[in-house]
């Protein structure tokens, strides 16, 4: 059913923070920037607060805290927590018990953001209007316990407008005066505000919308490369959603996802640890699946018959990929029992059955796109 607005139940708190800060860059910024012009400085600080705060809900209150990908000292975690506050997205709890229930009930009613009531509502349409009654914040237990985020949720607000809106304002004024600090203010201020958070809204709107669903079709999060490059690689989404505890949303060294490189080196500072990965093989059965489901699905389709050479070469790579899927199964479970040289034999094999496992996907791929054609 699509999104209809409730003009009677508008949270007037959100709508004029959202809306005044998205009018406030369409306006005044362009008018500012024609009558005072904007200098480097101007430009690295508002590319230094959209990279802080906008890394800070990406890596710190969406896979730190909502999935536990991995774990930080807190130097890390205090800076994720009070930059996050200046994105103006809630306080990581409520941010956090929000992700959680659309993870747990994704695409149906319980979903704070379900796409399936609309691209508007999925956007912001459920950030402007108050349709529900709140839920208890009880998914959060785990994160409660943690000092840390019971400051920032209890001081969100003042953390939230000093490190938000006087900090860059201030900055500013350092550099040259009076206008400086209004050019913080507007750019690394309002205009930085209004990008960090339609970032995030892309991702519950248009990484539900376009494009491809290779790990499973089991709900609407779609894998965009386009997406990932303005959202710092989260676009790589029906990965994410079929693996939520992975650190990484990117599996592929090609892959954009700058929130994984910025983990990768705070591991290597020592800042964080822990880095939960899915094992490769689990990854390839994943979307082994979802191509076995989705080739079914293709030669049972009574509209478009296919014709009987294509037929038998699908039948035939759907073969060999269960075969293959059996044989690495048998050699995981050997490879498990063995030790020193027959254990290297055995992982040997099993490499090499990953290897024509690959293969043989890709080879599937192509052969079923040729037949969708």
């Amino acid at each position: 059913m699509p999104f209809r607005l409730p003009s009677t139940r508008i949270n007037w708190v959100n709508s004029s923070f959202l809306i005044g800060s998205a009018v406030t860059t369409l306006t005044a910024v362009p008018v500012y920037l024609w009558r005072y012009g904007c200098d480097p400085f101007q430009i690295a600080l508002f590319f230094a607060f959209f990279v802080a705060t906008g890394l800070s809900i990406t890596l710190g209150y969406h896979r730190l805290f909502a999935h536990r990908a991995f774990q930080a000292r807190w130097p890390v975690r205090l800076g994720t927590l009070v930059f996050g506050a200046a994105a103006f997205e809630n306080s990581a709890l409520e941010w956090v018990s929000d992700h959680r229930r659309h993870h747990q009930h994704t695409d149906h009613a319980d979903d704070p953001y379900d796409i399936s009531q609309g691209f508007w509502y999925a956007h912001i349409g459920w950030i402007l209007f108050k349709l529900n009654a709140e839920p208890p914040r009880d998914n959060v237990p785990d994160l409660e316990r943690d000092p840390l985020l019971r400051w920032q949720d209890r001081y969100y607000l003042p953390i939230a407008i000093g490190v938000g809106f006087v900090l860059p304002a201030a900055l500013g004024w350092w550099h040259a005066g009076g206008i400086g600090a209004l050019g913080g203010l507007l750019l690394a201020g309002v205009a930085r505000i209004t990008a960090v958070q339609h970032m995030t809204f892309c991702i519950n709107s248009l990484c539900h919308t376009i494009g491809r669903r290779p790990y499973s079709t089991r709900c609407s999060a779609r894998d965009s490369w386009l997406m990932a490059l303005f959202t710092f690689g989260e676009g790589y989404h029906n990965y994410h959603h079929e693996f939520q505890h992975d650190y990484r949303n990117g599996v592929k060294w090609w892959h954009w996802d700058p929130t994984k490189w910025t983990i990768r080196t705070l591991a290597l500072l020592r800042l964080v640890r822990g880095l939960r990965r899915v094992p490769e093989e689990r990854i390839l059965l994943a979307q082994l699946a979802e191509a076995r489901r989705q080739l079914g699905a293709r030669l049972a389709c009574p509209r478009r018959p296919l014709p009987e050479r294509t037929r038998a070469m699908l039948q035939a790579s759907e073969a060999k990929l269960a075969e293959l899927a059996a044989r690495w199964t048998a050699w995981k479970t050997e490879c498990a029992g063995q030790a020193d040289q027959q254990f290297q034999q055995a992982r040997a094999a099993l490499e090499e059955t990953r290897q024509e496992l690959r293969q043989a996907l890709a080879l599937l791929k192509r052969t079923a796109k040729t037949a969708m054609d």
